[in-house]
């Protein structure tokens, strides 16, 4: 989530492979928004919901540890399939927190949605920034481009994004250059090296990855698209050290052949997004689309901390 200075404003952009309606539909419509709404691991229960300015949406999230939390936003403005101004956060005990402006906007049959969140100083849009990360908060705007893909192409998959403080040239080359690479890709406890690197359209690499206390995972990686400096897209298999098909070796349900689509979208000079998304690749089982799907916050945890590593490869 982005801030600038000492503003009292948080914004927030995401692209959706989908039409405006699709997306605002899927925002509003009480049995489409109760799949999405929320941090990950969160489900939600609409009470009443009044669409027009003035209205009033009451709901209660519910927390993966069993508490609830109940809602009440009220509208400001309401422009069909373009724009919403609402207060966030409160209930008839609470203030609100934040007021929110979206806006929706249609390329080419995609939508683009741009947030604004308005807190009372910059003091607060700062904290409350710092609280959003913690709690995963965004994830609700991966959960929601994760939840049009599978009502609109009836595809699984999984989505993050996060924004970093550097200009999109410098973040493509930490994304393609293996000694960069490297150094923020693999999970906590773990080092990477490649045995073979070839990061180009038609390229390939062959790389391991050791935890120092004996476990040492190998893995391959096709390159079908890699597009300076904004796209990039891989399948990913594990293998052995012979470069043979294997699966994980702490998830022998994970499916086989997984793609990743990286984006990089410049939001200024110095700062650029990244959105990942994660697809399964050819026949898959049943019990391997349950790993895949069920495994969504365990994926948000492994990101999030090669993120925070990418963040520091950003700043040197």
């Amino acid at each position: 989530m982005a801030g600038k200075g000492k503003s009292n404003v948080i914004k927030l952009s995401r692209v959706y492979d989908a039409p405006v309606k699709a997306v605002w539909d899927a925002w509003h419509e009480p049995d489409q928004v109760a799949q999405w709404w929320g941090p990950r691991g969160f489900t939600l229960t609409t009470h009443s919901k009044e669409l027009k300015p003035g209205g009033v949406w009451h709901y209660t999230m519910h927390g993966p540890d069993g508490t609830d939390y109940v809602n009440k936003t009220l509208y400001h403005e309401v422009e069909k399939h373009s724009k919403l101004v609402y207060d966030h956060g409160g209930n008839d005990e609470q203030a609100p927190l934040f007021r929110v402006t979206a806006l929706f906007q249609e390329v080419k049959g995609r939508t683009h949605l741009e947030l604004c969140f308005g807190f009372a100083t910059p003091e607060v849009a700062a904290e409350m920034g710092k609280f959003i990360k913690k709690v995963g908060g965004e994830s609700t705007w991966d959960r929601l481009g994760e939840f049009l893909g599978k009502r609109l192409r009836g595809k699984e998959c999984f989505v993050i994004n996060r924004s970093f403080e550097t200009g999109i040239e410098h973040l493509f080359e930490l994304w393609t250059d293996p000694k960069h690479y490297t150094q923020w890709l693999p999970p906590a406890g773990f080092t990477m090296e490649f045995i073979r690197a070839d990061i180009r359209s038609g390229g390939s690499s062959f790389y391991k990855m050791s935890n120092g206390q004996g476990l040492t995972m190998y893995g391959r990686a096709r390159y079908q698209e890699v597009r300076r400096p904004d796209r990039l897209v891989y399948e990913q298999e594990f293998c052995d050290e012979h470069e043979k098909l294997s699966r994980h070796p702490m998830a022998p349900t994970w499916p086989a052949t997984m793609r990743t689509t990286v984006t990089l979208t410049a939001e200024g000079p110095t700062q650029t997004r990244v959105t990942v998304l994660w697809e399964v690749v050819g026949e898959a089982t049943a019990e391997e689309m349950a790993t895949f799907i069920h495994g969504r916050a365990g994926m948000t945890q492994g990101w999030t901390g090669s993120f925070d590593k990418l963040e520091v490869c950003c700043k040197s």
